[in-house]
């Protein structure tokens, strides 16, 4: 056997859009070790697992296997070089059967046909000992989604790989089921499996790991042996994600003596929510926590008009209730802006900019005026710091920079509730920090704000309070020196044993 490492990055660079998500990044993996890579949301981490996986190329640096250099140009490529793969994002099939997910691609055939039952010998003791006690038969979609991700796990374990790639695996997982996790990935790194951990949990790799790395910015800026790490190297990557979120400024409504507005929710239901309440005073940054179908966003499409309700009462701080359409929602003053709902990428900046208030005012001029698209554009340009002219298409920016252009289209209305889901997702962390800091901004203008997020460091790092949804319904709320990302997932996944400690947030700085 070769003595060389399984596995070598070397000077790894990729862009994506117009900016850089891989810059210089190494780290070598030993054979039959755990492997974390540490780094906050928007490091660079999931790039590096696409461009193992085949799925984006890289623009510079190398990949070596067995000392030998080697290019991953599809996933095939990187399954034949004993490379398995599991995305933060799982790549299975809902609506198909949990069995079929196990072995897309790949069945085993009898005769000619597919062979169900060489399926299921070959995956049942695979999934015992992932604990996952599950119907094969039943449509994936119908399984939790600690659960689905497991399930990903696995196809991925039947695949035999040399290399297992973990993307951020825990995120969906209760307590029960990352332990179970833990104690199958120290097994097979037992049998010799190399095992690379991608995480932005500090006490997953340094309960987990054999050797750490840690990644800033599409960098490596430390890689150790996990017991050579000292308290103080162990306090800096804990460090890693505070500086991305600014302290809180001054609320102006609170200086100014005024009554803030609120926002009243009570016994709201329709789809997955049932009897939801709470309340929102302007100035805050309300959280919403919750695991993919536990109706933390479905709160923020029904205050929106996107979906209706069955029953409950809203109202909003002009008196009224739901509004019965989106167009009504901007016209009152509520917007809401998503990271899946895009800019037009064919039009100009200021046309984009200049979307939402034209279409959905009913006063003053109702048609699209270049010139005051002009003057918007040239407001917006320069309090969001976007760098490209007005009369650039909008979808020459990149990820970070059309988000903005989506917010910035929204401030143009003077809203007074703003409506967030996972604002900054997908998007470079100078974006992030810049988004995060405008998200202060207008809090402190005197806005309702409400920000649904799966990251919970994000949550705990921005929000006064958070509400953490389960089963359509809040399990509970924290805020102050209780709120850290540790005890929001425990509420969302009612996981009752006591978490583990992770790194402080900003808010708990702030009580301190």
């Amino acid at each position: 056997m070769s003595d060389s490492p399984l596995i070598s990055v070397r000077n790894l660079a990729k862009r994506l859009g117009g900016f850089v998500a891989l810059e210089d990044m190494s780290l070598a993996a030993e054979r039959g070790t755990i492997h974390a890579v540490v780094g906050e949301s928007g490091a660079g981490k999931s790039v590096l697992a696409r461009i193992l996986a085949g799925i984006e190329g890289a623009d510079g640096g190398a990949i070596e296997i067995d000392g030998h250099k080697v290019a991953i140009d599809s996933p095939n490529t990187a399954r034949k070089h004993g490379l398995a793969v599991v995305q933060q994002q799982s790549a299975l099939f809902p609506d198909r059967p949990v069995l079929a997910n196990l072995f897309v691609n790949r069945e085993p055939l009898q005769s000619g046909l597919v062979s169900r039952r060489e399926m299921r010998a070959r995956s049942f003791a695979l999934l015992r000992q992932l604990g996952l006690a599950v119907d094969v038969g039943a449509p994936l979609g119908e399984l939790d989604p600690g659960e689905r991700q497991l399930v990903g796990i696995a196809a991925a374990l039947l695949e035999h790989p040399r290399l297992l790639v973990l993307d951020e695996p825990c995120e969906a997982l209760d307590r029960n089921q990352r332990d179970r996790l833990f104690a199958v990935l120290r097994e097979l790194k037992a049998r010799g499996m190399t095992i690379l951990h991608l995480t932005n949990r500090l006490e997953e790799a340094l309960a987990l790991a054999d050797q750490v790395t840690v990644m800033r910015n599409g960098r490596d800026v430390l890689s150790k042996p996990r017991s050579d790490l000292t308290a103080t190297e162990e306090a800096m990557i804990g460090q890693l994600g505070l500086t991305l979120f600014p302290l809180p400024l001054r609320s102006l409504s609170n200086l100014a003596g005024t009554l803030r507005p609120q926002l009243t929710v009570s016994g709201l239901s329709g789809g997955r929510l049932a009897g939801v309440e709470f309340s929102a005073r302007g100035g805050e940054i309300i959280g919403l926590a919750g695991l993919p179908g536990s109706g933390a966003s479905d709160v923020l499409a029904m205050l929106f008009g996107h979906r209706r309700a069955r029953k409950g009462k809203v109202r909003f701080p002009d008196g009224d209730g739901l509004p019965r359409t989106r167009t009504e929602a901007a016209r009152r003053g509520i917007c809401l802006t998503s990271s899946h709902a895009g800019v037009m990428a064919d039009r100009s900046i200021a046309f984009n900019l200049s979307s939402v208030v034209v279409g959905a005012r009913d006063w003053g001029r109702r048609w699209y005026s270049p010139k005051a698209a002009a003057e918007r554009a040239a407001r917006q340009v320069e309090a969001l710091r976007i760098r490209s002219g007005s009369d650039e298409l909008a979808g020459s920016l990149s990820t970070g920079g059309r988000q903005k252009v989506a917010i910035g289209r929204w401030l143009e209305i003077g809203p007074q509730v703003v409506l967030l889901d996972e604002p900054a997702r997908g998007i470079d962390t100078g974006s992030k920090q810049e988004i995060y800091g405008l998200i202060r901004q207008m809090a402190a203008s005197g806005c309702i704000m409400l920000l649904h997020s799966t990251e919970m460091s994000e949550l705990a790092g921005l929000c006064d309070r958070v509400l953490a949804f389960r089963d359509g319904r809040i399990a509970g709320e924290v805020a102050g020196a209780e709120m850290d990302a540790a005890a929001l997932r425990k509420l969302i996944t009612g996981d009752t044993a006591a978490p583990a400690p992770e790194p402080a947030t900003t808010s708990q700085r702030n009580a301190a």
